[in-house]
């Protein structure tokens, strides 16, 4: 027990250092997007990571199965819609406000997992700080871009199928290795794109510096964290635990990029944070709840299969059964060789009397 607690808070402490790193790598990679555009910033993110992450891992590729390289080919699917769309989002939005409705993604994911209905009220309620989001108009009053609110939308449809094929690839035991080919899959669904958008300027020396920290921060930290924790969590857990993305993003963005929202956007994201952090808090119980009332259904079954079971007889080693044969076999001979004997003696005196 005292393992699996250890265990769990070890995965937590790996999302929430994921979360952090992934922020800084955003922020970071926001200084790309004037030199490269925000498709080659996520052509180096990607590219880069995918060379980091090959030379430490060396993944035996021809040893996996078919079943190992189908969940590695959607993973790198699933980070090439979520990486790309995210920094068109991120280019047109504050960087609280487009992880914060990026984040919809997993949430719904929760709620789709759970199956059950009063998820619904956290995600309705998770809408309604997006809702806010776009209907209301920034800190400097101009409006937020209807364009990079929907860029950030599907890259969020994107983050949830990353969290599907990402608890599969764990599952697949293909470790980091499938990470990194991953990640190189990525990289070359993003290249058209990415390279026309940056042409020469992707071989600067400064981007490349730059580039190299973005995927360092923003891909080979947090995949790799989020990876190792969804072998230990339970999906719906890790999609709820991400609800501090969005707090995070804003915080990070106002320090470093002087992204300072108004009230009613801090509200909104504080609307979406209190569901996702409803949402874990539901999840936990009910599947408490549940785990207990099936425990206690295997208990009331085992004990009446104990009291109603037939009592078996007790089978005879073989090795007893095979030394009483060899008692039973002279035995039965010493019988057998009476027998005869008594045959004969009735026989002679019948014999004696018919002679005389």
């Amino acid at each position: 027990m005292l393992t699996a607690q250890s265990s769990k808070a070890s995965a937590v402490s790996l999302v929430l250092c994921s979360v952090l790193s992934l922020q800084l790598g955003a922020a970071l990679s926001s200084h790309l997007f004037p030199h490269v555009g925000p498709a080659g910033a996520s052509l180096l993110r990607l590219g880069l990571a995918s060379l980091v992450l090959l030379t430490l891992t060396r993944p035996a590729v021809r040893q996996w199965t078919r079943r190992q390289w189908r969940g590695v080919l959607t993973l790198g699917i699933a980070m090439a819609g979520m990486n790309g769309l995210f920094y068109e989002a991120l280019a047109r939005l504050p960087l609280g406000i487009a992880v914060t409705v990026e984040f919809l993604g997993p949430l719904v994911l929760a709620a789709v997992l759970s199956r059950r209905l009063r998820e619904l009220m956290w995600v309705g309620m998770a809408l309604s700080g997006v809702v806010v989001l776009g209907v209301t108009r920034h800190a400097d009053g101009g409006a937020l871009s209807i364009t990079g609110l929907l860029f950030a939308a599907v890259a969020g449809g994107f983050w949830a199928l990353y969290v599907l094929a990402g608890s599969r690839v764990a599952a697949e035991g293909v470790g980091l290795g499938g990470l990194a080919v991953a990640t190189g899959v990525a990289a070359l669904i993003v290249a058209p794109v990415g390279a026309a958008s940056g042409g020469s300027a992707l071989l600067s020396p400064s981007v490349l510096g730059i580039g190299l920290l973005v995927a360092v921060l923003a891909s080979v930290i947090p995949y790799s964290c989020e990876l190792t924790a969804l072998a230990a969590l339970p999906r719906q857990t890790f999609s709820v635990l991400l609800a501090l993305e969005p707090a995070a993003a804003a915080i990070i963005g106002a320090v470093l990029l002087s992204q300072v929202l108004s009230p009613v956007h801090s509200i909104a994201i504080a609307l979406v944070v209190a569901a996702g952090i409803g949402s874990t808090l539901a999840a936990g119980a009910s599947g408490e709840q549940h785990h207990g009332e099936r425990g206690d259904r295997a208990d009331t079954q085992r004990d009446a299969g104990q009291r109603h079971a037939p009592r078996r007889r007790r089978p005879v080693p073989a090795a007893r059964s095979a030394r009483a044969a060899r008692i039973a076999r002279p035995a039965g001979r010493a019988r057998a060789r009476l027998a005869r004997r008594a045959r004969r003696s009735r026989r002679q005196p019948a014999q004696a009397s018919g002679q005389g």
